[in-house]
């Protein structure tokens, strides 16, 4: 029955999750705020929710840290594995179809990243805001100057692209209310299922007997990564690259920001404190990711001779890697 369940909620985000890819497309041309904005704010905080209630279900109602933090940094490295598979269902390389703006999302990323991992290595010797540990307050405020940095960027980016009239012709039939509403009414869809995930991975986690920190690492993980995944495999289809590559990097940095806030919610002391050690191979792991990445966007390989090319290849190598190496130090 567990199953069935997740079978159900699922099939509802796949089939929500590819009218968010497209009326979220329409909000970019219709409002000119751009597709990797979109992508980067509203995309990835929709899809990011998931992350958010299950982070406040595991530190605010039951004392499960490890999941909480296990959540977090395995979304975050199942993110990056999605431009693996984006780069696989298309024909030409990724990284030389997105626009080099993307590197900005990358940087603040790895800025965000690395607070996160001074605060697993360091936080007992860390000051403490009371119960929160003092990386927490930093996490969110790199957030939001992300977001300003990112805002000003795509708006001049935009300004100097000569198709920028072609892109508003993209969807003359839709008008901006329409989107807004069919968005609006997918993004229900995509929350209210995804929220059922979490509780059914749990539930399957019980049934395998595996450990917290593996557990919500992986499962939980991937679990609350599905409309992610639906959403950029549909930005793909309809061939907005950009759109679906910003909600990747935005999602992330989101669950940077969810990683603050789950702090605030665990009133036992500071978050990062009370879990295993062996997060920060997920933390490595989202750090190696992003550099391959980088240096794929950077590099921008014209052709490839395998369904990916050697950097996306590499960041599912990464990601193979962590999750055997996390089972076997569970």
């Amino acid at each position: 029955m567990t199953w069935l369940q997740f079978v159900a909620a699922a099939a509802v985000i796949v089939v929500a999750g590819v009218r968010l890819a497209r009326y979220g497309d329409v909000l970019g041309e219709k409002t000119g705020l751009g597709r990797s904005w979109i992508g980067v704010v509203l995309l990835a905080a929709t899809t990011s929710l998931p992350e958010l209630f299950t982070g406040f279900g595991a530190t605010a109602l039951a004392p499960l840290p490890n999941i909480a933090v296990g959540d977090v940094l395995g979304s975050c490295m199942f993110n990056l594995l999605i431009l693996s598979l984006m780069d696989a269902v298309q024909p030409h390389p990724l990284g030389a179809r997105a626009h080099q703006g993307h590197a900005l999302s990358v940087g603040f990323g790895l800025i965000l990243i690395g607070v996160a991992g001074l605060g697993l290595a360091a936080s007992s010797r860390l000051p403490a805001i009371g119960w929160v540990g003092l990386y927490s307050p930093l996490l969110m405020a790199l957030y939001f100057v992300s977001m300003r940095v990112i805002f000003k960027h795509e708006q001049h980016r935009r300004a100097r692209e000569t198709q920028e009239v072609a892109e508003q012709l993209q969807y003359a039939d839709v008008s901006l209310r329409t989107a807004a509403v069919r968005y609006g009414v997918a993004a229900v869809a995509v929350i209210g299922a995804a929220l059922w995930l979490p509780q059914l991975g749990a539930e399957l986690a019980r049934e395998t007997g595996l450990g917290e920190a593996f557990v919500g690492s992986l499962l939980i993980a991937i679990t609350t990564s599905l409309p992610e995944i639906v959403v950029s495999l549909a930005a793909v289809r309809i061939g907005a690259i950009d759109l679906g590559i910003a909600n990747v990097l935005g999602s992330n940095l989101f669950n940077l920001l969810i990683l603050g806030l789950d702090d605030v919610f665990y009133r036992e002391g500071p978050l990062l404190s009370a879990v295993d050690a062996s997060h920060g191979i997920a933390i490595l792991a989202v750090v190696t990711m992003n550099g391959l990445f980088l240096t794929g966007l950077t590099y921008r390989v014209i052709t490839k001779r395998f369904a990916v090319t050697w950097d996306t290849g590499a960041i599912a190598g990464v990601y193979v890697a962590a999750v055997t190496l996390a089972y076997v130090l569970r």
